[in-house]
């Protein structure tokens, strides 16, 4: 039997305690585009993303995401994939075809990390209205539509503090992510973050693990990041957030990852969101996670950029 297998990131369901709010900053600021709207969620994804969604946002009490959503690279990995967490002692909820839009037959349940994960192959992807639909047959949307504009979903950063050798164990040999760069405590074998994928970027997940005296509950979003062509976009997304007033912190240049970034915080539901750029694909199949050491972790996280406000960013995450 073969091992099941993630393909790529998803979706994030994301909740909001001011969905008005949060709805301009993803639609007008970010960019994104709504393909549906159905019984208070909203359902957005970037111009450059296939799948029905890579966000979707409804209104309740708080902000905190209600899981992340991971397709497979079959649809006969959904089931194994149950057999498999089940086998584990994982208690694994069935989602019934379609009752999310656009997903098909799914699974959901908790990682050690005590973050939700659902695991889904069927999808639907929804043409676009005429007006909006690009000329390049690969390519959903037209460009340059309205805000920011990131091409695509790029990945979720995830904060924890459940036990680290669990959590990083169960990611690489039950759910198949591969370590790509770590961090670790200085002489010690501790890794207080990881930068692990499925597919050849340096992350498709980033997961801290953090005291308990740290974060208010175990299992936390930091932020989610949108992908945009090329540096000079990085910088516009700077001047967009300032237009509106939004804090921002960036533009830099991350040494862990070699990437562009740059963080602007949702002000409706808390999130952080990542407009991210650069870096390097993976594509060695002996590939050896980098390891960096908890001294050099200031230089890890900014290689050049606003490291002094990054301090506070990091400190900031919302419920998942």
């Amino acid at each position: 039997m073969s091992i099941p297998e993630i393909a790529k990131l998803g979706y994030v369901a994301l909740v909001t305690s001011d969905l008005e709010k949060s709805l301009v900053f993803f639609k007008e600021v970010l960019g994104l585009e709504e393909t549906e709207v159905l019984d208070g969620v909203h359902y957005l994804r970037a111009w450059g993303d296939f799948e029905h969604h890579s966000l979707s946002l409804e209104q309740g009490e708080r902000g905190y995401v209600r899981h992340i959503g991971w397709r497979t690279k079959g649809k006969e990995d959904v089931l194994a994939f149950k057999d498999l967490l089940v086998s584990k002692g994982l208690e694994v909820e069935s989602i019934a075809p379609w009752t999310t839009p656009g997903i098909g037959e799914a699974i959901r349940f908790k990682v050690p990390s005590g973050h939700t994960f659902e695991l889904y192959y069927d999808v639907k992807k929804p043409q676009v209205q005429e007006h909006r639909r690009s000329v390049l047959k690969n390519q959903t949307y037209k460009a340059w539509a309205k805000g920011i504009s990131p091409r695509r979903f790029d990945h979720v950063n995830l904060h924890t503090s459940e036990d680290w050798q669990q959590t990083y164990q169960f990611f690489q040999e039950v759910l198949g992510f591969k370590l790509r760069e770590y961090l670790k405590k200085d002489h010690s074998d501790q890794i207080l973050a990881g930068w692990m994928s499925v597919t050849p970027l340096v992350h498709d997940v980033a997961l801290v693990t953090r005291d308990k005296e740290e974060i208010p509950t175990k299992a936390r979003l930091h932020h989610i990041s949108y992908w945009v062509d090329d540096s000079q976009d990085v910088l516009r997304a700077a001047d967009i957030c300032k237009e509106h007033n939004l804090p921002i912190c960036g533009p830099g240049k991350h040494s862990i990852s070699q990437a562009l970034y740059l963080y602007v915080t949702d002000p409706g539901s808390g999130c952080t969101v990542e407009i991210f750029t650069g870096g390097y694909l993976i594509f060695e199949p002996d590939w050896e996670p980098v390891a960096w050491n908890e001294s050099e972790r200031a230089f890890g996280n900014t290689y050049w950029g606003d490291s002094i406000s990054k301090k506070e960013i990091v400190k900031h995450t919302i419920e998942a």
